[in-house]
C-alpha cells in the first residue's frame, strides 16, 4: 500500500504563477489514496481557478479567512486540526516571510500557525527573489523551526529567466512527501540493492545482455527508502529515474557490479542485500577497444563465466547481515530455484515466473521463501509488489531477531 494512502493532506496554495500546476498535484496525491482539502491565499485565485481545484479535489475550496459561511464554525481551526500534514505548494516569497515572522494575516498563514501537523513548503519565485538576503534569512528561520523544504530547483522560469526558484517537479514533491510521512521501521538500516541487467561488451557497440528493465530493483530501492533505510542502489544500464532518497551508483558489467558491491560492504555495515540484478552469466573471452567490421567478426564467440555476486558477497568477511536473492524461471520448479539461491548463501529467496512477462514489463508476481514459510505475492505493479515483499520480509526478520 502507498504510504500516502489514507493520509489527510491539507494543500495550501500561494500567489505564485506556479499555482496553475496544482490541479495536477491534487490528482497525483489523490491517486496515491490521500485525502485532500485545499485552501488558497488571497492572490492564488489569480493563477488557478477555485472551481477547477474543487472539481479535481472533490471538496469545497477555502478562499477567505473571513468568510461568514465557512468561518461560522471557525473553519480554519478545524482544517488545522484535521490535517496529518500541511503542504504549502507553491509558496511565494511573501508567504515565506509571513510564516517566518509567525504572522496570521491571511488564510494559509493562520492555518499554519494553528496547526501542529508537520509542515512542508515548496517555494516558487523569481531567482532574484529566492536568492535575496531577506528570503534566505526567512528560509533559515523556517528550517530552524523544523519546517521541511521541497526545492526549489533550477530551470526556466515564467518570467523568461533561468535559475533557482522553479517549483520542484510535481512527482518529486509527491515522492518527497511520501518519504517524509511513511513509517520508518528500518531507520538506521543500510540496504544495498542491485538492479537491472549487466552489459558484457564485445566491442564498443556489441555485447551480451538480457531483457531486464531494472524496474523491480528500482521499486525495491524505493520501498526500502520508504521504510526509513539508507539505500544504495547499484544499477546496470537502463533509462530509469533514481528513486527519491536513494543513492545510485551506475555500473555496466558484472565484474564492475561485484567490485562496487564489495567496496560498499567493506566500508559500511550492510544490514540487507536485495540482490535483484539480472547479472549476465558469461562475458566474451576477448574484447576489442575498436568497433569490429562485419568481416572481422569470428564465427564462434568464446565465453568466460562471470563471478556470482551473491556467492562472493556471502563469502566476504564483511558480508551483509541478511541476503535476499532472486531467481527467474520459465518452468514450475520452485524447489530447485530456492535450493540454488540458498547454495549461493542467500538467507531468503524470491522466485519469479518469467512466463508472466515479468522481465521487461511493468507488473510482476513472485513467491517469497523465508525459512519454512512461503508467501505468494499476486501479480501487481512492481512498486506495490516491492512494498508487499518487504512487508513480509520484515515479518520474517522480526521472527529471526
Amino acid at each position: 500500500m502507498d504510504p500516502l494512502a489514507g493520509k489527510k493532506i491539507l494543500l495550501l496554495i500561494g500567489g505564485s504563477i506556479a499555482a496553475y500546476k496544482t490541479p495536477e498535484l491534487i490528482r497525483l496525491l489523490r491517486g496515491c489514496g490521500a485525502e485532500l482539502r485545499v485552501a488558497l491565499s488571497s492572490h492564488a485565485a489569480d493563477f488557478v481557478a477555485p472551481l477547477a481545484l474543487q472539481a479535481v479535489s472533490g471538496q469545497p475550496v477555502r478562499q477567505s479567512l473571513f468568510s461568514p459561511v465557512e468561518e461560522a464554525a471557525m473553519d480554519h481551526i478545524a482544517l488545522a486540526r484535521w490535517a496529518d500534514a500541511v503542504l504549502y505548494a507553491p509558496i511565494s516569497a511573501s508567504g515565506l516571510a509571513r510564516l517566518a515572522q509567525g504572522l496570521a494575516d491571511d488564510l494559509p498563514s493562520t492555518i499554519v500557525l494553528a496547526s501542529r501537523a508537520p509542515l512542508f513548503l515548496a517555494p516558487a519565485m523569481n531567482t532574484a527573489m529566492w536568492e535575496n538576503t531577506a528570503t534566505q534569512r526567512n528560509v533559515r528561520q523556517l528550517r530552524d523551526d523544523a519546517v521541511t523544504f521541497f526545492g526549489p530547483e533550477s530551470g526556466d522560469l515564467a518570467c523568461g529567466e533561468t535559475g533557482a526558484g522553479r517549483l520542484l517537479e510535481l512527482i518529486e514533491v509527491v515522492d518527497q512527501l511520501r518519504l517524509a510521512l511513511a513509517p520508518k521501521p528500518w531507520a538506521g538500516w543500510n540496504v544495498l540493492v542491485t538492479a537491472g541487467p549487466t552489459w558484457e561488451a564485445w566491442d564498443p557497440v556489441r555485447g551480451l545482455s538480457n531483457r531486464s528493465s531494472g524496474r523491480q530493483g528500482y521499486a525495491l530501492a524505493q520501498a526500502a527508502a520508504e521504510r526509513g533505510a539508507r539505500v544504495t542502489l547499484v544499477s546496470g544500464p537502463n533509462a530509469l529515474t533514481c528513486p527519491t532518497g536513494v543513492e545510485r551508483i551506475e555500473v555496466e558489467s558484472a565484474q564492475e557490479m561485484l567490485a562496487v558491491c564489495q567496496g560498499i560492504v567493506q566500508t559500511a555495515r550492510i544490514d540487507l542485500l536485495l540482490a535483484n540484478a539480472a547479472v549476465a552469466d558469461h562475458r566474451p573471452a576477448k574484447t576489442s577497444a575498436e568497433k569490429q567490421s562485419k568481416g572481422e567478426l569470428p564465427e564462434q564467440l568464446f565465453l568466460l563465466a562471470n563471478p556470482d555476486i551473491v556467492h562472493r558477497l556471502h563469502d566476504d568477511p564483511q558480508r551483509p547481515r541478511y541476503i535476499l536473492a532472486f531467481a527467474a524461471e520459465t518452468h514450475n520448479d520452485e524447489e530447485r530455484a530456492v535450493a540454488k539461491l540458498r547454495a549461493k548463501g542467500a538467507d531468503f529467496a524470491v522466485v519469479n515466473d518469467l512466463r508472466s512477462g515479468a522481465m521487461g514489463g511493468t507488473e510482476n508476481a513472485a513467491v517469497l521463501f523465508c525459512a519454512d514459510r512461503r508467501w505468494e505475492l499476486p501479480r501487481s505493479n512492481k512498486l506495490d509488489l516491492a512494498r508487499a515483499l518487504l512487508h513480509h520480509l520484515a515479518t520474517c526478520l522480526h521472527g529471526r531477531n
